[in-house]
């Protein structure tokens, strides 16, 4: 999606006259996402989420007022905004990611928070538990834990030659470890040796990965995190650069240029949060409203990618496919 075209959909969400916000807002929703604000993917989710709640009667230029950051995957950016966001005082939060949470909550114990694209929220301690929140935040989950080994599993399919796997994964965020864990604990039965790469620095991350390919028979595990959304390009471009087959945890990983991904949609989520925030405006708690599991996971690959690596795609990974990029 165009810059232009996000601008024109999103339309005074961010920026509207000084007269129309103090004649005409009455509501306040504070909006911390964890891309860069030129970030492709993280234009479509907001867009999203605003049409949502237009969608249940909240205009942005007449009864709501959205205060938006962009923490481009920073843990600084997100403890700045977190904090400015809260001097907004806004009857509820958005928090793009569960990078976002420790941030948020840290700054607020009271302001309604709803979250999208967070693992494992009640081992990360944001919530008691998932049908019973507990506290002030509540959303809509990314991943389990247990199917991580999943992507291990499918490299194996797609390129039957991998012995050897960089995991890449963000060592700061507890679902790093979560999904590093059941991707450890499948390794062995699948014949690959894993190892970790820190993906939140991205010359590190480049050195590390440079270094894994000068041995033969690997492949890599892109896992779902912050830097892996912020980074995707740098991955994406490493993986060919040294030709590594590589399984990402989302469709638009594949659709800039990576083999195959398997994960939940990233932009619905923000859709279904808006009716949470709706909920909360109209007097709901979060502590009453379950945190919501995803439903569906898709399996995304890109053919073009997987003959430039000189592989050919099992009969039965193409039947499964949710989707043939050509």
């Amino acid at each position: 999606m165009r810059r232009r075209e996000f601008l024109g959909a999103l339309g005074a969400a961010a920026a509207w006259p000084l007269a129309a916000r103090a004649q005409q807002q009455t509501r306040r929703v504070g909006v911390l996402m964890n891309t860069a604000a030129d970030d492709a993917e993280g234009q479509a989710r907001l867009i999203a989420f605003v049409q949502g709640l237009q969608q249940l009667g909240w205009t942005n230029s007449q009864n709501m007022r959205i205060e938006i950051r962009w923490g481009a995957g920073e843990a600084e950016l997100f403890r700045r905004y977190a904090g400015e966001l809260v001097t907004f005082k806004p009857d509820v939060i958005l928090a793009g990611s569960g990078a976002a949470m420790p941030a948020l909550l840290a700054a607020t114990h009271t302001i309604p928070i709803v979250f999208t694209q967070t693992a494992d929220p009640v081992g990360a301690g944001f919530v008691a538990s998932l049908a019973h929140p507990g506290g002030n935040a509540t959303g809509f989950t990314q991943i389990e834990f247990s199917m991580s080994g999943k992507w291990l599993e499918l490299l194996k399919q797609i390129a039957p030659g991998t012995k050897r796997a960089a995991v890449i994964r963000d060592a700061s965020d507890p679902s790093g470890m979560g999904q590093w864990g059941a991707i450890h604990a499948l390794a062995p039965s699948l014949g690959v040796e894993v190892s970790p790469i820190n993906a939140r620095d991205e010359d590190d991350m480049e050195r590390a990965i440079t270094a894994f390919a000068q041995a033969l028979n690997g492949g890599l595990v892109v896992t779902a995190a912050a830097p892996t959304l912020v980074h995707r390009d740098k991955i994406i471009s490493l993986a060919a650069q040294h030709s590594l087959p590589a399984i990402y945890p989302f469709r638009y990983h594949v659709t800039s240029g990576g083999l195959i991904s398997y994960g939940t949609d990233t932009i619905d989520p923000y859709r279904r949060a808006a009716s949470y925030v709706d909920r909360i405006l109209k007097g709901e708690r979060p502590t009453d409203l379950p945190v919501q599991a995803p439903t569906k996971y898709e399996l995304v690959i890109n053919l073009k990618t997987a003959k430039a690596l000189g592989l050919e795609v099992p009969a039965t990974l193409l039947a499964r496919a949710d989707e043939l990029i050509e």
